[in-house]
Formats: C-alpha cells, structure tokens, sequence
C-alpha cells in the first residue's frame, strides 16, 4: 500500500494501490473525489500508447460517417453479420419499441434501448450522446412532449444530416442535433434533465473526461441512463489494442468497476449496472442508471 501523499492518486498509483475500497487508507481526506479511481486509465494508456484520442476519434468518426452513407443509400447497418441480435435495430424491435421513423431505425448500431428505462417526463430536457441517425432523440422527444426538448450530440456530419432529415420525417420539432464532442460538450452547465446514449461512451478515448461532462451539464438530481459494453475484467490487451474493435463496441469498454468509479468520481450516486445481453466472448451490454448528486 503507498504512502498517504498526494502521488498516492496519480493514474500509476491507482494501478498499484488504490482499489476504491483502499482511497482512505491510500490517499486520506484530502482527495474524497476520483482518488483511488483508476477507470479507464489502465486502457486509456494501452490505447493511447499506439494512437492518441484524437486518432481514436478520427477512426470512429470515419466509420459512422461511413455507415451513415450506407444508411442513406439503403445501405445495411455496418455491425458485422456476427452481430445481429446483438447491436442495432433488431433490439429495439425485441420490446416494441417505436415513435422514431424506420430509416432512424434501421439505422441504429447501438447496443440497446436507453429510452426504455430513462422513464423520460413531460417537459424534460433530453441529451443524446452520439445520436447518430436521431432515433433515440426522436422517440425521446415525443416522450417530452411539446413542453420537452431532446438534443442529439454527434461528431459526425453525415450522422447530423440523416438525423436532421429523419426529424423532418417525423414531423418532430422539438428536436435539436449539435454537432461536437463528447469530451466537449457544447452546452451550459446544468441545463438538461436526462443523459442517455446507445453504445457510444466506449468509443471515448477518454471515458472519465465524457461521464464528468454528462456531470456537468445535467442539473441537480439529473439523471443518467445509457445502453453500452461493459467489458469483462479478464479482457485481453491485444481485444483493448484492436481498433478494429474499438469501433464494433468491444475494445473502449470499461469494466463494471471502471463504470461504476468514473460514475462516483464525477458526482453520481444511485448506481445501477445491469448486464442485458452478451455481445462478445469478452463483454456483455449492460444499462448503466445514475442519478447526480
């Protein structure tokens, strides 16, 4: 066990010391939030050691614009054939699920449902993590109501402009589709009510950096609630290290411990991790629920 010093919280020292159940002993009062919380940095590191986030980035953004291409041409769903079942539309066909157009559908790559369980309220503010073609925003702004506003966040233009055409099908306007990152939120502090996404968190380079933005832009007592890949905690370094996988889902996950460490570093409590499904030999979908403090 290291020293009570402030080393003691360095990303080097967690990997050694600090289990969250050891912060008070490791590193004392002085760090009551995020010490002895290493999420995401033991894989922050391993990808990052062979390309940077924004590396990161540009790899995941090429592939969705790419599968938002293929969407709009009639294209399939760029999960892999292996896949079905477990990533895109067929889930959300699974609870009948509706309110958002059949191409938003059709188009979905995510692992899950968020509107399912977000128990979304009249007149709330919704943001949508990595929107991509809108179908969560839409389906989440007919839950709000007129009085309501659902907000997509996509990096990607060709995702923002079939999400866009996809909301002037579904004759929805209280939607709006910003362009930016998860890192970097565009939007003030504490003016939303609800953060949902569909398997994008794991896309992160940087998975702490997003869930404090989420942090930050929802209001007190906001909630939470996102489908995404939780990886099991024996995951291999070569499965972390494939970008290949890292836009199917599978390498950028964390582990439920991670999850739920970068949750409680950045101000949420009320924590609930459910696994859904597995989606591969290594990870399972899960429904991660939190609510700020």
């Amino acid at each position: 066990m290291a020293e009570l010093n402030n080393d003691c919280c360095t990303p080097a020292a967690q990997e050694t010391c600090c289990e969250p159940s050891d912060k008070a002993s490791c590193c004392g009062d002085s760090h009551p939030s995020g010490c002895g919380c290493s999420a995401g940095s033991r894989q922050t590191a391993t990808i990052t050691g062979a390309a940077t986030v924004e590396q990161v980035r540009e790899t995941v953004r090429a592939k969705y614009a790419s599968a938002a291409t293929a969407a709009t041409s009639g294209g399939a769903s760029c999960a892999p054939a292996d896949e079905a079942g477990v990533f895109g539309e067929s889930l959300y066909a699974e609870i009948g699920e509706s309110g958002a157009p059949e191409a938003a559908i059709n188009a979905s790559l995510g692992c899950g449902v968020p509107t399912a369980v977000a128990d979304l309220h009249d007149g709330e503010t919704v943001l949508d993590l990595g929107s991509g073609a809108g179908a969560d925003v839409l389906i989440s702004a007919r839950r709000v109501g007129p009085a309501g506003k659902a907000i997509g966040l996509d990096m990607t233009d060709e995702m923002l402009d079939l999400a866009r055409a996809n909301a002037v099908e579904a004759g929805l306007e209280n939607v709006e589709f910003v362009k930016g990152y998860l890192e970097e939120m565009p939007l003030a502090d504490q003016t939303v009510d609800v953060v949902i996404s569909n398997c994008v968190i794991n896309l992160s380079g940087d998975k702490p950096r997003v869930i404090h933005e989420a942090a930050r832009v929802l209001r007190p007592g906001g909630r939470f609630a996102v489908s995404d890949v939780i990886a099991d905690p024996d995951m291999d370094e070569q499965t972390r290290a494939d970008m290949v996988a890292w836009t199917g889902c599978i390498a950028g996950a964390l582990t439920e411990s991670e999850f739920r460490c970068a949750l409680e570093s950045a101000g949420f409590g009320q924590i609930e991790i459910t696994e859904t499904h597995r989606v591969h030999e290594h990870a399972g979908s899960a429904i991660i629920r939190a609510r700020k403090l």
